[in-house]
Parts: structure tokens; sequence; C-alpha cells
């Protein structure tokens, strides 16, 4: 009798709970019809403002190489050397490239077409005419630029203005009325936040793909020289370049622009400039012509722990100065190699590629200040902000470096001068790297020129050898100087 209750018992709550497990599955597929559902009304919002650029460009036809790849010879790339490049890499060494100095080939002209995607932006003063905002490697260098809107419609576009430091362009075309995207707030976006990005990629016209914010504020990528992307894993491939990034109310909140792959494709990793900075150079483009930007005048690099022992600091918290160009603003402030900034404006600094676009962000004139370590006192610095001079670039540092390092120095005399041309006078030229050594290890390279060690300036051979073997603990510091740019090295042995 027990044994029957029981199973009635049983059954009675399975009964009872059949209908709320039903009830939970129609909820998720309720939940997933509404996601579905609010990207549908984004690809609605959007899409009439995203353009499909086609751009076109004479170029002397190639010699045909033997290396054969799935798109043809480097005249026939479906979208473009440049876009090729950009998302391969350089792959096929012997493949033709367009305008590669010193490497043109003679041949008949023909003309080169690749793709992009864009979108509508609402400039501060649009005037008669409709802004679009694209990649600066979208439409640099070509003779013909076209965009193509979702209802068919075609206009011829003009450059308005480039920037490729940071890889943004503005195209106009002679038409109104056409729709804007609003603009979003990239201060309130969040990692984890669905995001949409809409573009053209491999020419499909105005193709949608979904994902989420990844990351904010990557830096140091090596692909502009001002950085501070937002990183998703939204689909983005070759042509998707200049379309926007937005997200569930339809503002755009970047722009996309590269991809991480060693394919060439979709890997799951995608970059898009975020709008705050895409925004205030547009309309520097659009107002001006030009992007001005805040110039101080130092070489940076990140304040590593091993560097932050070398120059007896308490916290490796900042970034250090490896080099100060003469006659810049922080020069005249009294900045010096060595020095570490700890602060820019009040903020705190550890990334150099942040510090790099505050920096640029100030308007020239401005008055700004740091605090420093110098000699392990600390101490505050006021710089009046320069305009960045045409001809200055974000340089890239790079390391270089006895017997125990893997390396071969000698003096600068006149002749070892001339052999590299390079200026005689203070340091060491490094002209041996050996194989497999910490030195090649650390990407010492042949030429480079070694001006201290353990912050002790060595102007011979005899000095340099001296104060490597007098390095306590295994270890040296060295400032090291590559193609005019300074940095300070920790290099160790056993």
């Amino acid at each position: 009798m027990m044994i029957r209750y029981r199973n009635f018992f049983i059954i009675a709550i399975a009964a009872l709970l059949m209908p709320l497990e039903l009830q939970a599955q129609d909820n998720g597929v309720e939940s997933l019809r509404q996601t579905g559902k609010a990207f549908a009304a984004v690809a609605r919002k959007v899409s009439p403002s995203v353009v499909l650029i086609q751009v076109e460009r004479e170029a002397e036809a190639a010699q045909v190489s033997p290396f054969g790849i799935p798109f043809g010879d480097g005249q026939q790339l479906p979208f473009g050397d440049d876009f090729f490049k950009r998302f391969f890499g350089d792959r096929f060494p012997d493949m033709p490239r367009f305008n590669e100095p010193g490497k043109k080939q003679p041949g008949r002209q023909r003309s080169v077409v690749g793709q992009g995607s864009g979108f509508v932006f609402a400039a501060a003063k649009p005037g008669k005419k409709t802004y679009i905002l694209t990649n600066n490697h979208v439409v640099e260098g070509n003779d013909k630029i076209s965009v193509k809107f979702l209802d068919g419609r075609e206009f011829d576009a003009t450059i308005k203005g480039t920037d490729p430091k940071s890889d943004i362009a503005v195209i106009e075309i002679d038409a109104s009325g056409l729709p804007a995207i609003p603009i979003g707030d990239y201060s309130q976006l969040e990692v984890g936040e669905w995001v949409v990005a809409i573009g053209n990629p491999f020419g499909l016209s105005h193709t949608l793909t979904v994902g989420v914010v990844s990351a904010k504020g990557r830096t140091s990528l090596g692909i502009n020289d001002y950085e501070d992307f937002i990183q998703t894993d939204a689909a983005i491939n070759p042509g998707n370049s200049g379309g926007p990034l937005v997200n569930l109310d339809g503002e755009v909140v970047g722009m996309n622009t590269a991809i991480f792959s060693r394919s060439g494709g979709y890997m799951g990793i995608g970059f898009a400039i975020p709008i705050n900075l895409v925004e205030r150079i547009a309309n520097q483009l659009i107002e001006k012509g030009e992007v001005v930007r805040g110039y101080l005048g130092i070489m940076i690099q990140p304040l590593t722990p091993d560097l932050a022992k070398s120059f007896d600091l308490s916290t490796d918290k900042g970034i250090l100065v490896a080099q100060v160009t003469k006659n810049s603003p922080a020069e005249k402030a009294g900045l010096k190699p060595g020095d570490v900034i700890l602060n820019f404006q009040g903020q705190p600094v550890s990334d150099t590629g942040e510090f790099r676009n505050r920096v640029a962000a100030e308007q020239p004139g401005s008055k700004v200040t740091f605090d420093i370590i110098r000699d392990g006192k600390q101490r505050t610095v006021s710089v009046s902000i320069d305009k960045l001079p045409d001809n200055k670039q974000a340089a890239q540092e790079e390391s270089q470096a006895s017997d125990k390092l893997g390396i071969t120095v000698q003096s600068i005399t006149a002749e070892v001068a001339r052999q590299f041309d390079i200026k005689p006078g203070k340091g060491v030229i490094v002209t041996e790297v050996a194989s497999g050594s910490v030195a090649m290890m650390a990407g010492i390279s042949r030429g480079s020129v070694i001006l201290e060690v353990n912050r002790k300036a060595v102007n011979s051979a005899a000095e340099f050898d001296q104060a490597v073997k007098s390095s306590a603990n295994s270890k040296v510091l060295l400032l090291v100087r590559d193609d005019d740019v300074s940095r300070y090295v920790v290099l160790s042995w056993r």
C-alpha cells in the first residue's frame, strides 16, 4: 500500500512539473526570438546609412610571378593589394606588389579595383554635402571613389581629408538628406555588451555580424600610430574596413578597422576605432582640413620590473623617458632621458599608447604638468605643448645590445662611421651579434649604437667591456640608439 501511494505521489509531482518545464522551454525560445528581433531592428535602422565603397586606380601591370596564389597575380586581387597585405600580411614575398618603392615593373597600365565600407556621419557643420567616414587605407591613393547605398543609389565621392596616423578618412558626395547613424557614448560601452558590425565583407553588400565587446583600450598593437581599439568577436573580414560597429540602440560606437588573423580571414578577434576618437578627428578634417595634435618631443617605453630595479625604483608604475628631442617642448622644460613619468595632468600613466593619445589630444599652446621621478626624487614639471610637426611620427622603439652578451662592439671612428653611415662621436657600435645569444633574443642588431652602460656613458670599446665586466648580478642596463631612436634595455646572463 505504501509503495502504491509513493508511486502516485511521484507521478503527481511529475505531472505538476511538466508544464513548468515546457513553459521554461517556451520562455527560452521567446527570449531568443526577442534577441533576434533586436538585431533585426538594428539592421533596419542602420543599414540605410552604411555604404559600399568601391575604389579604382591605375597601376602598371606586373611581371608574372612563378609563385601562384588563389587570387592570381598581384594585379588581379579582387580587393586590391592594400587590402591583401593588411589582412594576409607579406606571406608571399615574391608576389608582385603595387606602388612598392624601387620595384615597379614595366608594362601597360590597368585598372585595379578595391572595396571597403563606410557610413554617413553627422558632422558638426555638414553644409550641403554629405560626409561619409571610412578608413584611410580604403581610399588612399585611388583615382576614383564611388559609394553605393542600400537602396541602390550610387554617387561619385571625393576625399575631404585623411589622417593616416589614425587610419581615418572623410569622403564627401554632392547629396543631402541622407540618413546619418546616431553617435553613441563610447564611455558607456562595457565589455561583454552586444555589438553589431555592418559592412561589405568580400564585396557582399550590407552584411550583418553579431558579437560582444571583448575588450576596450587596446593600444600598442602596431596597426596605427595612435591606437585605442575596441576588440570584438563580431566577424570582421576584408571589405568590412571603414564600416560601423553599433550597439543595440543602433548607435555607432566604433569604426571597424583590422583583424588579428593567421589565415587572412576571421579568427574571432577584430578591432574598431572608438567613435569618440573618430568623431574628433573627422570634425577637424571637415572644418580645418587637417588634424592638429599636441607634441612633447620625447620617446617613451614601458617601465618593466627589470628597468624599475635598474633605476632603484620602489615601483614599476609609470613610463620611462628614453629620448628627448633637441629644441622640443620637453627639452625646454628640462625633461631628460631616464626620467620616469608617474602621472599626466593629475592622472596616473602606465600605458605608453594611452599616454601618447592623451598628449596628442592636448591643444598646442596649452600648459600641462607631469609628476616625474629623477635620481630617486619626485618633482613636478610644467610643459607648454607644441603642435606635432608634419614630419614627426610616433616612433616604435627597438631593443639593441663583451662576450657575455654575445656581441662585438667597436669605437666609432671616422672610418667606422663612414662604413655604417652614422655620425662619429658618442657611444660604441655593434658590429656582430652571436646567434642564440641573449643579445639576439633581445632583438639586438648590427649597426646599433650603445650610448650608456648602467647610466654611465661609454665612448670606446674598452670602456664598454669594462662597464659590462663590472656589472653586478650578471645584469646590465643599456641605453641604445637605433635610427635616431633611443631606449633603455636590461640584459642579463648566467
